[in-house]
């Protein structure tokens, strides 16, 4: 039986990737076990949580620190007074680590800037993955990552200027390789492949992204909604804050929904026989 305040490793796990997870706070010292986070983690110093507790306030939060001891528990109590929901995750990141869930490599993650967010620039006007990958970002990364959409000759220097990471453009990291688009790399670096919704929400991705759309059945609709959000919207950040929840949708039927039909006749209201 779970203990109060407190959520298991597994149902965390289903939360992770959804639009309403709540915030995780990595509170452990450096040092302390592998430099690693659960999936959409931020790191925050325990003794400094009188000054940044204010920021969950009527939010929910879990809080992981290495063995879900006393440091989660008396951050995740403080939270509460400032008005979070706040649990500890049982076992803490030992627990996590103990069960094989995927965790985010921090070595591979941009620099944050002042505020703790990571700043990622890539073309404007983008379509499918500059999309596809801000949502993977936001979702199972950085849920705070700032993107800016600029000209594509001026992403480099902008990237350089500002201290943000390039990414589907050419040359650069976080980009194509061979038949794989931009998306298919962070899912791979990002060390997020245990999320078997991923796996499959990927090639769908793929096939919108690479002029493919018979590679999955979805591929041809990603691209048909992708286009007609970019002619919807002139503003790119309007464009991808819209663009959210067409990739929440598609990665619930990943995870959720795949083997579900509907057949409109099983919904009909039976004919009322006449006497």
């Amino acid at each position: 039986m779970p203990a109060i305040n407190a959520i298991a490793p597994d149902k965390l796990f289903r939360l992770i990737g959804t639009a309403h997870c709540p915030y995780i706070i990595d509170v452990r010292t450096p040092g302390e076990g592998e430099p690693a986070l659960i999936p959409s983690a931020e790191r925050r110093p325990d003794r400094e949580v009188e000054r940044w507790a204010s920021e969950f306030a009527g939010r929910s939060a879990v809080v992981v620190c290495k063995g879900g001891g006393a440091r989660s528990h008396g951050v995740a109590a403080w939270l509460r007074t400032a008005g979070a929901a706040a649990e500890v995750l049982e076992g803490g990141a030992e627990a996590w680590a103990g069960l094989g869930y995927p965790r985010v490599p921090e070595a591979i993650l941009p620099a944050r800037d002042d505020l703790g967010r990571t700043i990622w620039v890539t073309r404007s006007r983008p379509k499918v993955d500059r999309i596809a990958c801000p949502w993977l970002i936001r979702r199972f990364v950085d849920r705070g990552a700032l993107f800016l959409f600029v000209a594509p000759a001026e992403v480099e220097e902008v990237a350089a200027r500002f201290g943000a990471a390039p990414f589907d453009v050419e040359g650069v990291f976080w980009s194509h390789r061979g038949e794989h688009c931009t998306f298919d790399a962070m899912v791979e670096e990002f060390g997020l492949a245990g999320f078997a919704a991923l796996e499959r929400l990927a090639p769908i991705v793929r096939g919108a992204d690479t002029a493919r759309p018979e590679l999955t059945p979805q591929s041809a609709g990603l691209l048909a909604a992708s286009l007609g959000l970019s002619r919807i919207h002139g503003d790119d950040l309007e464009q991808l804050e819209a663009g959210l929840p067409i990739y929440d949708a598609f990665y619930r039927w990943c995870r959720d929904a795949t083997d579900e039909t509907h057949d409109w006749v099983s919904h009909t209201p039976r004919a009322r026989v006449r006497t």
